[in-house]
């Protein structure tokens, strides 16, 4: 097996939008409103920037999913 390329992913709050970036896939700047969404947009737009970026074509590419999302919550207040 291949290595395994490290994909991040970080909710961005003004935008509400998941953007994606990767050191292990050149040119990879996109963005999705879902998780499940973006899944799908990877499994396209992964190999078509291995292809573009002249990388050796291979029938699997794997690859690591990190998804990030800061939030903060309040606690009722007691009675």
């Amino acid at each position: 097996m291949h290595r395994v390329l490290f994909i991040r992913e970080e909710w961005d709050d003004e935008t509400n939008v998941w953007i994606a970036t990767s050191d292990d896939v050149p040119g990879l700047a996109a963005e999705a409103d879902t998780l499940e969404g973006f899944s799908k947009k990877l499994e396209r737009l992964v190999p078509e920037l291995f292809t573009e970026n002249g990388s050796p074509n291979s029938a699997e590419i794997a690859y690591e999913l990190l998804a990030r999302r800061f939030s903060v919550t309040h606690a009722k207040a007691a009675h």
